[in-house]
């Protein structure tokens, strides 16, 4: 039972024999059915272990080495395979042959002498320490091979391969092979052996050939046919399996599946394992400076490689690196090359941006006066070695110069006449936004405001018309507006002086009426600076009205010409060289930092002046020091009732620089008197590099007459003050006003202190 037990589980072991046409030239042609590849493919399918050439031409010593061993067949070697019905089997296979010597080109003599068909049907085989077939190339160097015997030197063949050639041959008629195939199907059909047809090399099969032999097939017994192709490995395993599926009828049947659709599959099979191994090598080689033997090495353990190594062995696993390194290679390039094309722009607009020196130059003469520039290797870089892509300095990332050899490609002259058009355009645009900008000068339909959409019409068909952009047009259009705007503006505010008249009429501080306002347009109307405005209406009144406010409040901020004002400009003049009275004591202080110095002037007619000095002279200490919220002020008083062009009534001397004004009046002639005698003032410092009397704070009094209530008077003296310190920019201080704020701040001196010194 253990014996039997043992047995049951003994893997099973078929030996088969692979037959066809062999012999000489003669008989077979220039070369064999493919017998050798057959069994090749069928032992060591791998495709590095493929190999195309069994040559059967032999010399002596090759012939009786151990691996032929004086015999005309060949061990191929055992072979485990799992079948359909997933049992495991083994198999030995050899090939009948018949080994021609390379002297006499005639059979090699054996110890079996009968003919090819005769021996090849024998299915008892002797051949002692007869080693396994490889390759041709192991013949006489059998010690660098695998050496492996047949089994105890002798098998006993239980089935055929008989192998019949439907590929057009060399030499080769296939109705002889056929004939010759016919006898030796009758030689193995005497051995009761099982027997499959196998129709070698069907990817270069003739359609004739292949329903002869199918013919041929059914003729016999029907016999089993199995269409195969070595090369492309279809089939392969079929043929065999199929074989042993009739040695042991225990086994399920093998279906057979027709050349092109076993094709088919081992194509879709290659094509998935193809495109596995790519995305491998395209995962794992970044750089196209890898080299195979490294990559190969890291590939080793992968599957993808594995798989793809195995179906199609490891030249074609290396050449489709080296497609893969090629790409790279040439993505690299592309990108070098993107990059230099996108600089040369740039290099010419810096080395040759006159078209006066390049106008009439082709490329090959640029090239030589761009050699000559001084920042030429700024932005060039000269190679001893050309053209520049097949050179180490695609690699050298660090250098983003030009290649200057890439100036002799086409897309580098290509860039060169685009930079040459280029820079012709941009003379023809300048010329043309010339002639368009001394057409809007020149043409009398182009007046103030009138908008862009109606201007175009007048300049549409004009030749500079087309060369600009839209954007351009208006761009030059608005600033053309803008100046002939301003300048409508200023003549206009030109005639309004020159109309005056017109405006005296007005009420202070009134807008004038709608009839006013017809009456000054009418008067205006017939004036072409009027006109000028027509399509401006708006701003047009707004300077009317602007005016009238400038004429009744004559100040810097209403003047027409601010921030041009004359005054304006004065003003900022001296204030950049005026010296703060701070700044003043700080530097004349005395010992005490507590106390600051004030210097007044106070202006009055008829005595005013000096009373008014004594007053706040009684209100200071001894040493002239006047007290008020708590600050101590050293005071220095310049009373003036004079002319004040004259030197001993100026309001500064070497000695005395004013820090303000105290301006006295009580009736209409003292008034005129102030105005007067500041006006004159400023005329007589104007110009002068020490000039403070523009800006020196002033504060205009109303002092009260002794013994005049005349409330009509006195409103009307309050009245004219108010006018008078409006158009001096000045405080305005009334008797009222004074006795309004606390007892300590009462004096004209405090009020005035008030307003100026403690003004945040």
């Amino acid at each position: 039972m253990m014996m039997a037990r043992k047995q049951d589980v003994r893997i099973p072991t078929y030996n088969i024999s692979v037959v066809g046409l062999s012999g000489t030239e003669k008989e077979k042609g220039q070369c064999g059915i493919g017998k050798s590849c057959l069994c090749n493919r069928f032992v060591r399918p791998s495709a590095d272990e493929f190999h195309l050439d069994h040559t059967s031409v032999l010399s002596t010593s090759d012939f009786g080495g151990r691996v032929v061993n004086n015999d005309h067949f060949l061990y191929w070697g055992e072979v485990g395979r799992s079948l359909e019905d997933c049992v495991e089997c083994k198999m030995h296979i050899v090939e009948q042959t018949e080994f021609i010597d390379d002297q006499t080109f005639q059979p090699h003599r054996s110890t079996a002498l009968q003919p090819y068909i005769k021996r090849a049907a024998a299915t008892k085989l002797a051949s002692a320490e007869k080693l396994m077939y490889f390759c041709t190339d192991q013949l006489g160097l059998e010690q660098d091979f695998e050496q492996k015997q047949m089994p105890d030197g002798k098998l006993l063949i239980d089935g055929f391969l008989l192998g019949i050639d439907v590929s057009r041959g060399m030499n080769r008629n296939f109705d002889d092979q056929l004939k010759f195939v016919s006898n030796l199907y009758n030689q193995l059909a005497k051995t009761k052996k099982p027997i499959v047809v196998v129709l070698t090399k069907c990817d270069e099969g003739v359609e004739r050939y292949i329903r002869d032999a199918h013919t041929f097939a059914l003729s016999k017994k029907n016999l089993q046919v199995v269409e195969t192709s070595a090369r492309s490995n279809v089939n392969v395993d079929l043929a065999f399996s199929t074989l042993v599926q009739l040695i042991d009828k225990s086994r399920g049947k093998t279906k057979i599946i027709p050349y092109f659709e076993a094709l088919k599959q081992q194509s879709q099979q290659i094509a998935t394992a193809k495109d596995k191994y790519e995305w491998l090598v395209s995962r794992i080689v970044k750089n196209h400076n890898e080299n195979w033997l490294n990559v190969s090495r890291k590939m080793q353990a992968s599957p993808e490689y594995q798989d793809y190594v195995y179906l199609e062995g490891t030249q074609k696993a290396k050449k489709l690196f080296l497609q893969h390194i090629h790409r790279l290679k040439h993505e690299h390039i592309e990108r070098r090359r993107k990059l230099y094309l996108a600089a040369l722009p740039l290099a010419f607009e810096a080395l040759i941006p006159n078209l006066d020196e390049i106008d009439h130059l082709s490329c090959i003469k640029a090239k030589k006066l761009l050699e000559t520039k001084p920042e030429f290797l700024k932005w060039f870089v000269v190679l001893e070695e050309t053209p520049w892509d097949a050179t180490s300095h695609i690699d050298n990332m660090e250098n983003e110069r030009i290649p200057f050899d890439l100036m002799d490609t086409v897309p580098a002259e290509q860039l060169y006449e685009t930079h040459l058009e280029k820079l012709r355009n941009e003379r023809k645009r300048a010329e043309m936004r010339r002639a368009f900008k001394e057409n809007l000068e020149t043409s009398p339909f182009i007046t103030p405001g009138k908008p862009w959409e109606e201007a175009r019409s007048f300049i549409m068909n004009e030749d500079f018309y087309q060369w600009l952009e839209e954007s351009v047009y208006m761009d030059i259009y608005g600033k053309h507006q803008k100046q002939i705007i301003d300048k409508a503006k200023e003549e206009f505010q030109e005639l309004l002086l020159e109309y005056s008249e017109l405006f005296y009429e007005l009420e202070l501080d009134a807008k004038p009426s709608k009839e006013k306002m017809g009456v000054i347009q009418d008067v205006l109307g017939e004036e072409q600076r009027f006109k000028a405005l027509q399509k401006l209406q708006a701003e047009r009144d707004a300077l009317i009205l602007k005016h009238i406010h400038f004429v009744y409040h004559p100040t810097k901020e209403t003047c027409p010409s601010c921030p041009a004002c004359v005054d304006a400009k004065i003003e900022h003049l001296i204030s950049s060289r005026f010296i703060r009275p701070s700044d003043r004591n700080q530097k004349n202080s005395l010992s005490d930092p507590n106390i600051d110095r004030i210097n007044l002037v106070i202006l009055g007619k008829d005595g005013l002046a000096r009373e008014l000095a004594n007053e706040i002279r009684a209100l200071c200490t001894n040493d002239d020091k006047y007290v008020i919220d708590g600050k101590m002020y050293e005071l220095s008083l310049r009373p003036i009732e004079g002319n004040v062009r004259l030197p001993v009534n100026s309001f500064q001397t070497p000695t005395f620089q004013p820090h303000g004004c105290l301006c006295l009046y009580n009736s209409k002639e003292s008034l005129s008197y102030v105005v007067e005698s500041i006006e004159k003032s400023r005329e007589s410092t104007l110009g002068r590099r020490d000039n403070h009397s523009v800006h020196l704070p002033l504060t205009l009094i109303l002092v009260n007459k002794r013994g005049d209530t005349s409330g009509e008077t006195l409103h009307s003296l309050i009245q004219q003050g108010q006018q008078i310190a409006s158009k001096l920019q000045c405080v305005f201080l009334d008797p009222a006003s004074i006795h309004s704020v606390p007892p300590a701040c009462q004096t004209p001196l405090g009020k005035w202190h008030r307003r100026f010194l403690l003004r945040p």
